[in-house]
């Protein structure tokens, strides 16, 4: 699982490309709700959160233990959000998708569908992983049903797993899709973006 060089995704629906700190301008808009981070590890929708949260982003790819990426809509060229890969573990060909927040205006439109898309594809292609696994708050209902809609499959709950805002030890909700299962996933939940060959 090499990411050495630039890694750039792009179907039908969003392009992914990696995340710069020029993009620290184009992203306050989209990051400016506090309804998109109330349960994320940490809120960025201040200018020096969300600073910081680029800062931590892109050291975490400079120290080999993150990938995140730009997400940028192709219907406005505008950028969206962001989401990641993370806890790659060549080794036992497995990695995480999250760190994914995108702004009120692209929610509900198919485009984190897209994303999912690209990078599970990508995941289970030319990276060669047997699991794909996804993570949330266990108070997150929204966010847990719409992992269930893209075919993860729940695995259980890891009991007060990580510091969170406010101090808080949330609970972990940890799902999966295996790459067994990812074929007729292509074909039916992602199937708007199966056919452009590029995913």
């Amino acid at each position: 699982m090499d990411f050495s060089a630039p890694l750039v995704l792009e179907n039908v629906r969003v392009r992914l490309r990696p995340l710069e700190l020029a993009d620290f301008e184009a992203l306050q808009a989209p990051a400016a709700n506090p309804e998109i981070w109330r349960y994320t590890l940490a809120p960025a929708f201040s200018a020096p959160d969300l600073r910081a949260y680029i800062d931590a982003a892109l050291a975490g790819r400079a120290q080999g233990q993150r990938y995140p990426f730009a997400v940028i809509d192709r219907a406005t060229g505008h950028l969206a959000g962001s989401t990641s890969y993370y806890n790659v573990s060549p080794d036992e060909q497995r990695l995480s998708i999250g760190y994914t927040w995108l702004g009120t205006d692209f929610q509900r439109t198919g485009l984190n569908r897209a994303c999912k898309h690209l990078l599970l594809g990508h995941a289970f292609g030319p990276l060669g992983c047997e699991r794909v696994e996804l993570e949330t708050d266990a108070r997150n209902a929204k966010s847990r049903e719409a992992m269930r809609r893209m075919g993860a499959t729940e695995e259980g709950t890891l009991r007060s797993h990580r510091n969170t805002q406010g101090g808080v030890r949330r609970d972990t909700v940890i799902l999966s899709i295996l790459r067994p299962e990812w074929p007729a996933l292509r074909q039916t939940v992602f199937q708007p973006f199966a056919s452009d060959g590029r995913g």
